[in-house]
């Protein structure tokens, strides 16, 4: 049995999540399906929309979450699954509503400082965005 996926799954798009609590920044990780590591809530692009669209839907899908989104990339970080290397682009999402209920509720979700956040997740290029993004809002915030 072939491990290997369409080509289109490696093409993915995920949210950072955030909010400002007392002028400090707050990201939320949610649990991944089956080994629950903490990652962001993201997902294959589905074909019909765009890769902010996508990561939108699995905000709400995966955190049960909805806010401002950016429009572009914060950045991307790859890594290994389907015998393949996946590459995720990450957009902010400044959350404006978390429901109680949500699609795929049995995900835990958590909010973390941003240095706790970035210790959490596994992938270095996805630690890199965190921490690069956490700097960006605690100075625009600041200002």
């Amino acid at each position: 049995m072939s491990t290997e996926a369409p080509s289109h799954f490696y093409t993915q798009s995920a949210v950072l999540p955030y909010r400002l609590v007392e002028g400090r920044v707050e990201f939320l990780l949610v649990t991944s399906r089956r080994k629950n590591r903490w990652v962001l809530p993201k997902g294959v692009v589905d074909p019909e929309l765009s890769a902010v669209d996508s990561a939108v839907k699995e905000a709400w899908e995966e955190a049960g979450i909805e806010g401002t989104v950016s429009s572009r990339a914060l950045g991307s970080y790859k890594y290994e699954k389907w015998a393949g290397v996946c590459t995720v682009d990450v957009f902010l999402l400044r959350v404006e509503e978390v429901s109680e209920t949500w699609p795929e509720s049995h995900r835990k979700r958590q909010w973390l400082e941003p240095r706790e956040a970035a210790l959490r997740v596994d992938e270095p290029g996805l630690k890199e965005i965190i921490v690069r993004s956490a700097a960006v809002l605690q100075h625009r915030e600041a200002d």
